[in-house]
């Protein structure tokens, strides 16, 4: 059973992201004693999704602390089998309540798959995965050409959103009983900051 609401877990995150933007960070449960104490076990109070972009470590992002976060990182925050797997396992066994899909600003995966597409190429090697799951976004998207990269980004972290909602085992019924929160985020390089897009699930 889980014993925190979503709700509160998302203001923790809010909070944490608050210090790091104003160079306050707590660096909390980092200890040599508490690195021990999870040596059995773990409870992380939210699981991330996020970019593998080397800029966007969610961990620092929100001031959190050794077994805090859940976190799985792929280019461009796109989903696969495994990676809902992973989340599965951190949502139904790890009992996680809060469930975000972590974008940012600039994101080089984004980028690729449209310069992919505009040249009719698919992409080179196992890039060519990470462009076709990307594809989708941005057809959906439209994007005019003074914001196409920005608003290819938010379609992507929806779509994200709503592949985890529709594909996790159990999600819907979490979240249609209050018991699990789905949320998109947009991180901004330049700032720091993360903005929770419109609350999808």
């Amino acid at each position: 059973m889980r014993t925190r609401s979503p709700e509160i877990v998302l203001q923790e995150l809010i909070e944490g992201n608050q210090r790091y933007v104003a160079g306050q960070l707590l660096h909390p449960r980092q200890t040599p004693e508490y690195r021990r104490a999870l040596r059995d076990h773990q409870s992380p109070i939210a699981c991330v999704l996020g970019c593998a972009d080397s800029r966007v470590p969610p961990e620092i992002l929100f001031d959190q602390g050794l077994g805090d976060l859940f976190v799985v990182r792929v280019a461009g925050n796109v989903v696969d089998d495994v990676v809902i797997g992973s989340l599965e396992y951190a949502v139904l066994h790890l009992q996680t309540p809060l469930l975000m899909v972590l974008g940012h600003t600039g994101c080089g995966a984004v980028r690729a798959a449209m310069e992919a597409m505009a040249m009719g190429k698919e992409g080179e090697g196992h890039l060519k995965r990470i462009v076709e799951a990307i594809r989708p976004a941005i057809i959906e998207s439209q994007p005019e050409l003074n914001d196409r990269l920005e608003r290819a980004i938010h379609m992507n972290i929806r779509r994200s959103v709503r592949e985890l909602l529709s594909r996790g085992l159990a999600f819907s019924s979490l979240v249609q009983e209050g018991q699990l929160k789905i949320v998109g985020a947009w991180y901004d390089l330049e700032s720091g900051r993360v903005e929770v897009l419109e609350e999808i699930a």
